[in-house]
């Protein structure tokens, strides 16, 4: 299905490419030379399929974790933007001087498709970038650095104003209005891929030293509160350590086990998700070395941030890359909105619509 969905989406752009240049230029034409107005067979048949070729390629956009929405966001505000004018302009009065050369009534001469399509969609754009960019931003959990707060499929909002407000795009700062706080859970660019945007908390402020120790932050010689609250075991994590941690104003939950080695087991029939392999915690004891998730001190410099995830062993985060400077900064993750996990059995967890993000 993935390959189909690719093979339709770069269909779509040399397709699109001959609907606009016939619906523009070649359509008008026909339509005042010939009273029923009928496309050639092909070109019907092009007309037809174009809007499962948009499809496909919308949805081949929506599954790349690389993609700037906010670049195609400004693309079609100015693609839109100027085939309204250049058409208002330019084709419109040709096309009426055409029809009353022809003796036709030129309000009988439907408007470009292509021309009816940007002046719906100049302003609607508009409005989404201008709210997208400066107000709220929608985010998909893409992996399970964040469980048991945050989970893969989860669907959130993102408060773009909670750090500042910065252009499109350019990501230029304009207005200042916040700093992240201890505990936010912030979606920022990752830094060694600043194309790829990655969701953690904030654990460490600018000149923080902080260190972890079997499963616990340490944050300038100061533990931070973790109590236990139980085990975990959603049939994909088996026996992991389930603790309540009190990280500045948020209080939330972490997953963590206590051992030298990294997680992985076959995957099971118990897991009702699609993993190469599932979790399985098998803690020694006693415990004689180094936990895994372990990390030496570090010191966050000015005007950055440490960034790690509440899955303390299964996240990709700042102990292994380092730290996101503010410049990275994207928003603060506020509520989920939906969830759904193409890869997991039994559709959308609707329980989790509505949730505060803690």
């Amino acid at each position: 299905m993935t390959q189909l969905i690719a093979l339709l989406a770069w269909a779509a752009l040399p397709v699109t490419l001959v609907a606009v240049i016939d619906d523009w230029f070649l359509r008008p034409r026909r339509r005042i030379a010939q009273p029923d107005g009928r496309d050639p067979a092909v070109l019907a048949a092009l007309y037809f399929v174009l809007p499962v070729l948009l499809l496909a390629g919308v949805l081949r956009l929506l599954g790349s974790e690389r993609l700037d929405f906010s670049l195609v966001l400004v693309i079609v505000v100015i693609a839109s933007g100027s085939i309204w004018l250049l058409d208002h302009l330019l084709f419109a009065p040709r096309r009426l001087q055409a029809a009353k050369l022809a003796g036709r009534d030129a309000a009988g001469i439907a408007l470009p498709v292509t021309v009816d399509y940007a002046r719906s969609f100049f302003p609607v754009a508009v409005i989404v970038l201008v709210v997208r960019s400066l107000i709220f931003e929608p985010f998909r959990i893409p992996s399970d650095s964040m469980m048991p707060t945050l989970l893969d499929g989860d669907f959130i909002v993102v408060n773009k104003f909670a750090y500042g407000l910065r252009l499109p795009v350019l990501e230029q700062k304009f207005v200042s209005v916040g700093e992240p706080q201890r505990g936010d859970v912030v979606v920022f660019h990752y830094p060694p891929d600043p194309a790829v945007n990655f969701i953690k908390r904030v654990v460490g402020l600018p000149g923080d030293r902080v260190r972890i120790e079997s499963d616990q932050l340490i944050i300038n010689g100061q533990p931070v509160p973790l109590q236990s609250s139980g085990r975990y075991d959603d049939g994909c994590y088996h026996n992991m350590r389930l603790s309540t941690e009190v990280l500045g104003l948020h209080t939330h939950q972490t997953l963590s086990c206590l051992t030298p080695d990294e997680l992985g087991a076959p995957p099971g029939p118990t897991c009702p998700r699609r993993l190469d392999h599932n979790y399985q915690c098998t803690e020694p004891d006693p415990m004689t070395e180094h936990d895994h998730s372990d990390s030496t001190e570090m010191l966050v410099p000015a005007g950055s941030y440490l960034m790690i995830g509440d899955n303390r062993d299964n996240s990709l985060d700042g102990r292994y890359w380092g730290f996101v400077p503010e410049d990275h900064l994207v928003g603060k993750a506020t509520r989920i909105w939906f969830n759904w996990d193409l890869q997991r059995s039994g559709g959308p967890i609707w329980s989790r619509i509505g949730r505060r993000i803690e």
